[in-house]
């Protein structure tokens, strides 16, 4: 064993390895700042230079570009109400209060510490842990997913807001537009109204750069006239040791859970971050003011995403599936260096293996001096006048919108998304669970029918085993504490108003 990490070491301890792991992180920090450039495209666009270099030397800027764009995601999130990357839309309902308050500087401390914990644990999982994960992923098919999925649908309830039943309406508005396309078991055409453009469903970024930047555009420019606020200064104080200690909690049970999820197969980052976040609002003694600008949110939320940054190269390792899009593309990386993941490669290129791990605890590091070295750079935006930062701000909807598919269709949904967007702002109606229901719904849909065909319409295959049931008791335990809580709440508000008369 020592002779075998000696020579991984020999392997990865050169300069252009650890050069590439820094390059890697900045080019993803970067990345994952700029709306609409997913660590997804970062990582594919990385993919050519990969080709020439050594596997190992290649792969590792592949990672370093990973696990870079899923913290820059949380840049924009927090101070401009733009999520870099999919995985960081949870971090905006927190993350964008706190700057409005003149804290972002507090906000990108505390996401940057949250990432870089939760990166950390995340890479011991993947180091420690790979086997036993990727044999209880494994057990995964169409029930269990159902049942995951299930579970996860109850996060709608702890991200509603006050008002849960303006929540689950907009978590069944994000149901229906999720399954807009073609079905994918019959190929049978569902709302797309003779538009070709729509047969493959609504994209994910076009969507979420609507429902959240363009609405926050719009706003302003139509209160332009009307008197406004002044505006907060930007503080430079960063997380302090007794905030740190309130939020260290939900830091390593969001990336507890980004590890689990993360090597699921087909989960990702963004249901992470929510399931963290709506465990952390559950639990946390300031639960009344998650929404409104609360730290441990924004520390929920980037533990959650992050936790899963290492633990989705457990299938792709262990088993030779990816846990998601980016090790999809990592995947292709190995294999243009003749490499094939699974477990002949742990037999025959163990010291290999060794060496990306190196390199992937490395990236931990770098991420925490990266961040730490460009946030006083990101935080000077929120002292960007109005009138330069919303323009800036739209330029970059629009190259995000229509950096995916090279269409100047997604431009028109990602400004259709944003009228409805705006509306639901003005009613007060919450973002975050249409989001969710958006994400998890073509999963929970698919899983249920696969599950269907495979018991030939017996729905007992639901409950065939024990990892059925433990998500099934989950998801109702889940919905009694929501129902516990809002009794109390109405509770309290009548208690209030009688008082008051």
């Amino acid at each position: 064993m020592i002779e075998t990490l000696a020579a991984s070491f020999q392997i990865f301890a050169t300069i252009d390895n650890v050069a590439v792991v820094f390059i890697g992180v900045v080019i993803g920090c970067i990345v994952g700042a700029i709306p609409g450039m997913t660590a997804t495209m970062g990582v594919a666009l990385t993919l050519p230079f990969t080709f020439h270099l050594a596997p190992v030397t290649g792969i590792l800027l592949l990672l370093g570009v990973y696990k870079g764009g899923i913290y820059g995601g949380s840049i924009p999130a927090i101070l401009i109400k733009t999520p870099g990357t999919p995985a960081a839309a949870c971090t905006v309902i927190d993350g964008f209060p706190l700057a409005q308050k003149g804290q972002a500087n507090k906000a990108l401390h505390m996401a940057l510490y949250s990432s870089c914990v939760a990166d950390f644990i995340s890479n011991i999982s993947l180091i420690f842990f790979t086997g036993f994960i990727a044999s209880f992923a494994l057990k995964f098919g169409p029930p269990e997913f159902f049942t995951l999925i299930l579970f996860s649908l109850t996060i709608i309830a702890g991200v509603a807001g006050d008002n849960l039943a303006r929540g689950l309406i907009s978590a069944c508005f994000g149901l229906l537009l999720a399954t807009v396309g073609l079905d994918l078991i019959y190929g049978t055409e569902r709302m797309i109204f003779g538009e070709a453009e729509l047969m493959g469903g609504l994209k994910f970024i076009p969507v979420l750069i609507g429902l959240f930047a363009i609405p926050e555009i719009i706003d302003h420019y139509t209160r332009k006239y009307e008197s406004h606020k002044p505006f907060v200064g930007l503080s430079q104080e960063g997380v302090t040791m007794s905030e740190w200690k309130r939020c260290f909690k939900s830091i390593i049970r969001g990336s507890l859970i980004g590890v689990v999820m993360g090597a699921i197969p087909g989960i990702g980052g963004a249901p992470s971050a929510f399931l963290s976040y709506s465990e952390a609002k559950r639990t946390s003694k300031n639960a009344a003011n998650f929404g409104k600008g609360e730290l441990e949110g924004v520390a929920a939320s980037e533990a959650g995403n992050n936790g899963v940054c290492g633990s989705t190269m457990i299938p792709l390792l262990a088993l030779g599936v990816p846990g998601d899009v980016i090790t999809a593309v990592i995947l292709g990386a190995f294999m243009i260096h003749g490499l094939r993941p699974g477990p002949i490669l742990f037999e025959q290129n163990l010291t290999l293996i060794y060496a990306i791990f190196m390199g992937i605890m490395l990236s931990s590091f770098f991420l925490l001096f990266v961040g730490m070295a460009g946030i006083r750079l990101f935080a000077r935006i929120s002292n960007v006048p109005n009138s330069f930062l919303y323009p800036a701000v739209l330029v970059l909807c629009v190259f995000g919108g229509y950096a995916v598919g090279n269409t100047m269709f997604d431009i028109l949904i990602m400004f259709i998304m944003g009228l409805v967007g705006y509306f639901m702002l003005k009613f007060d109606i919450p973002a975050a669970p249409f989001l969710i229901a958006f994400i998890l719904g073509p999963l929970l849909e698919d899983s249920f029918r696969q599950a269907l065909q495979l018991s030939r319409g017996d729905f007992s295959i639901f409950i065939r085993n024990p990892i059925c049931w433990g998500f099934l008791a989950l998801t109702v335990v889940s919905i009694i504490l929501v129902i516990r809580r809002n009794l109390k709440i109405q509770k309290d508000k009548n208690l209030a108003n009688l008082l008051l008369e």
